[in-house]
């Protein structure tokens, strides 16, 4: 039995291995065209693989999953337009700066709700998802959460089956796409919502979770393990000021429409405001893609 469990974690360590069962995926999953060709990279096979332990057959029930989920409902198609509204408090963005990894940061601010519609609620994090993973550097595959409890209360918390819902389409849809996830200075009364909450985490994306108090100099320290302080905003103890603009946000947020347009082949989705605003007004920068979203 032992001798067993050892072959199999040697196995799960050996890059060899890890291309041999990359290809027995590609080959199991057979011939794709089209935004699964585009979705599916080795990169891709290998974090699905990766959030299955290396089992073929669970990655590739998975893998399936997702690329009907993606032909449904279509993250890559959601542009900023159809969101806007939701992200007008700022209680989702894409922060201007990286972790120490290089990881994209997405700041979450749950106690600046502005909504009710649970379902646009989704549509405006999971196009954030999108554009957290579209703007990754060059040999980076995870994203960093960042998440501010001022304000929060059991007033401003998401229904459990929405936070469920929201876990599932993190876990299930974007696997090892989660480096790590701050809880910074939750109030007490999120541990009654927490302990719901955690039996819906797998075991890994469960690790991921860090809890940060201010007071506590452990906490403190791990966080400084993972992000500069002068990056890092006054709001999470940083020295960085955080000054959310939407009307800056959503400019940028145009720029990376017009270049995930291009990349998906979806030029007639490219935004088009009534406000004065076009996409052609906002010139896109050349940056150095990573695999979108796969």
């Amino acid at each position: 039995m032992f001798r067993r469990w050892s072959s199999s974690q040697h196995q799960d360590n050996d890059p060899l291995q890890h291309e041999v069962k990359i290809n027995e995926l590609k080959a199991a999953i057979g011939p794709l065209s089209g935004r699964s060709l585009q979705f599916c990279t080795d990169a891709c096979f290998r974090r699905y693989l990766e959030a299955r332990n290396w089992n073929v057959d669970k990655a590739k029930k998975m893998l399936e999953e997702t690329l009907k989920w993606r032909s449904t409902y279509k993250p890559e198609e959601i542009c900023w337009r159809e969101v806007a509204n939701e992200g007008e408090t700022g209680k989702v963005y894409r922060a201007s700066f990286r972790d120490r990894s290089g990881r994209t940061v997405l700041i979450l601010r749950p106690g600046m709700q502005n909504t009710v519609s649970i379902d646009n609620q989704m549509r405006h994090l999971v196009y954030l998802i999108e554009n957290a993973v579209f703007n990754l550097p060059e040999g980076q595959e995870q994203m960093a959460w960042l998440i501010d409890f001022t304000g929060w209360t059991l007033s401003t918390t998401v229904p459990v089956k929405s936070a469920r819902d929201t876990i599932n389409i993190l876990q299930n849809h974007y696997p090892e796409r989660l480096g790590v996830a701050f809880l910074y200075n939750p109030p007490r009364i999120f541990e009654a919502f927490w302990k719901i909450v955690k039996y819906f985490l797998d075991n890994k994306t469960f690790h991921k979770v860090k809890f940060v108090y201010p007071k506590n100099k452990d906490s403190v320290e791990l966080m400084k393990q993972y992000f500069d302080e002068k990056n890092l905003p006054t709001e999470f103890g940083g020295h960085a000021i955080l000054n959310y603009d939407h009307e800056e946000f959503s400019k940028l947020m145009t720029q990376d429409d017009v270049r995930s347009a291009a990349f998906w082949g979806r030029d007639d989705k490219l935004p088009h405001y009534g406000n004065g605003h076009s996409g052609a007004e906002v010139a896109p920068e050349p940056v150095c893609l990573a695999p979108v979203a796969s």
